[in-house]
């Protein structure tokens, strides 16, 4: 059964001369385990996808499927315990609380979803330490690097036992060798665990650590292929249109 599916998914904003649409039929299943990467020129409907993928917006026509409940139909409850409880988002400026250390950011989602403090601090310190930050738990963002903080966001999105990991330009901020390092991390975590994972990057060589690379332009999949397999063909044909 796959983590995460799309059957022929579409969506609009707006109305008649207005409307636009950022996504045009895209269908896509990922499965335990798998990482895929997603790339595309800018609003080429990345973004648009992977909101709809974690449930934050509903498509305007198709279905999307999360750990094999279909999500049309869900109530917004529903679709909030489900986000805590199955899928971990890891953005591109972090998103951690600057008034909380790294073990209380990783541990708030669970905390908000009804695990005791104590619980909720434990799974996050087994988080934080399987990413290498054991010892910097106690710290505040501002006293860590730019590559730790990323790393406390992953920990963040892994926490519990999350099954869908969402990033959205992880490594955005970070220099080449800790982009790499990101995305190590994120194909380890998919390996170990089980977990799947879908990545939006513009960078080939990031993207190369995936399973799959799925090319998005103007809200359709242009092409699929595998990393060392075509790539950077296909890079250089989608370039050229």
């Amino acid at each position: 059964m796959s983590l995460l599916e799309l059957r022929d998914v579409s969506k609009s904003y707006g109305d008649g001369d207005a409307e636009v649409h950022a996504l045009h039929g895209v269908s896509l299943s990922v499965e335990r385990g798998e990482m895929v990467a997603v790339m595309g020129p800018s609003g080429s409907g990345k973004s648009t996808f992977l909101t709809i993928s974690g449930t934050l917006e509903e498509p305007s026509s198709g279905e999307v499927f999360v750990d094999g409940q279909a999500v049309r139909g869900m109530s917004r409850r529903a679709k909030a315990q489900l986000r805590r409880r199955v899928i971990g988002y890891v953005f591109q400026d972090f998103n951690l609380l600057p008034g909380l250390t790294a073990a209380e950011n990783v541990s708030l989602p669970l905390e908000l979803d009804g695990s005791s403090m104590r619980k909720a601090h434990l799974a996050a310190l087994r988080s934080l330490d399987g990413l290498g930050l054991g010892r910097r738990a106690a710290h505040y963002p501002d006293q860590l690097s730019g590559g730790e903080r990323q790393r406390v966001a992953i920990a963040r999105a892994m926490v519990g036992e999350r099954k869908l990991l969402l990033a959205d330009e992880p490594s955005g901020a970070l220099d080449s060798a800790n982009g790499e390092a990101v995305m190590r991390l994120l194909l380890e975590a998919c390996r170990n665990s089980g977990m799947a994972a879908v990545v939006v990057t513009h960078d080939a060589q990031l993207a190369s650590w995936a399973d799959r690379v799925l090319f998005l332009r103007d809200g359709r999949v242009t092409d699929q292929t595998l990393p060392g397999r075509g790539l950077e063909s296909l890079l250089t044909q989608e370039q050229g249109k």
